[in-house]
């Protein structure tokens, strides 16, 4: 089980209220909230290991490089992700907690979470559950490995279980056409501005009719028919946008992430510096819940 952390301790900061607070009254929703989605998470599906995957970078430079409004809109003027004052200072409390109850926390300079979601994805043979709230994940899914997205956006109440048909139906595309889907029509979201004039049908039907961005292009240069509508003189307006984007929308499959160990039961618990945490952060129940869950030898 790949956990996409920061989707959920932005879920948990805004479904939790800020009334959970430390006790000189610091929240500590986002803290607490994260550990009850584990648990939730850890008792329904038994995974075989867990990773809390990272966000080292939230806008790598080679994105940027390549389209500058990545996430542009959600950057601070010193190039810092604009995150609410309450849930930055739970940020690095989050990342200890994690670390010392025992889960592997797992990132590589230069790279967001989706990256090491995706390397971590490759480099496994037998199932993989990715839990998210993004759909640009949806791209990994694969029903031969297999590889689930439990998709949390309607809330972790309504999670769904996305696998190929459930793509299929959304989109009418397969899985592996996702991240070329979403080049073409966009993503305000995240800064992508996608090709003027194609929209979520338009799209769909590229990637029907072509195997990839790269072979939209060749077919334009070489004057191949086979285009949708009227898509054809806009994807070679957007020659230079096309060229690029799939670079940055596609997630990396060989991000520089150690080998891991990340089995469960956890067995690398730091019980001192846990309870020292739960002193200062009042993480009370919501810990113990999780570290049983986990199965923390000798808590």
């Amino acid at each position: 089980m790949l956990l996409d952390t920061a989707s959920l301790y932005f879920r948990a900061f805004y479904g939790v209220p800020d009334t959970l607070t430390a006790p000189d009254g610091t929240p500590v929703n986002a803290v607490r909230g994260l550990l009850d989605m584990i648990t939730r998470l850890v008792r329904g599906r038994q995974p075989g290991a867990l990773v809390a995957c990272w966000d080292t970078d939230w806008r790598p430079a080679f994105r940027v490089a390549a389209i500058s409004s990545y996430k542009a809109h959600r950057a601070r003027p010193d190039g810092s992700e604009e995150v609410p004052a309450a849930l930055e200072i739970q940020v690095p409390v989050i990342e200890e907690v994690l670390k010392a109850a025992g889960i592997t926390v797992a990132g590589a300079p230069g790279y967001e979470a989706d990256d090491i979601i995706g390397t971590l994805t490759a480099r496994t043979d037998g199932p993989v559950e990715v839990v998210t709230g993004d759909r640009d994940l949806f791209q990994l899914v694969d029903d031969s490995q297999p590889v689930l997205v439990l998709y949390t956006a309607r809330g972790f109440g309504r999670m769904e279980t996305i696998d190929e048909a459930a793509v299929s139906e959304r989109y009418q595309i397969p899985p592996r056409s996702y991240a070329d889907f979403a080049v073409l029509r966009g993503d305000p979201s995240d800064g992508l501005p996608g090709v003027p004039g194609v929209g979520d049908k338009t799209a769909a039907a590229l990637v029907r009719a072509f195997p990839s961005i790269e072979a939209m292009v060749t077919a334009i240069d070489a004057g191949h028919g086979g285009f949708p509508g009227t898509s054809r003189p806009k994807l070679a307006a957007a020659r230079e946008y096309l060229r690029v984007a799939p670079g940055v929308v596609r997630v990396a499959v060989d991000a520089p992430v150690p080998t891991l160990s990340a089995r469960l039961p956890v067995t690398h618990v730091d019980a001192e510096r846990l309870a020292a945490l739960d002193a200062r952060w009042d993480l009370g129940s919501s810990l113990r819940r999780a570290l049983a869950a986990l199965g923390a030898p000798g808590l």
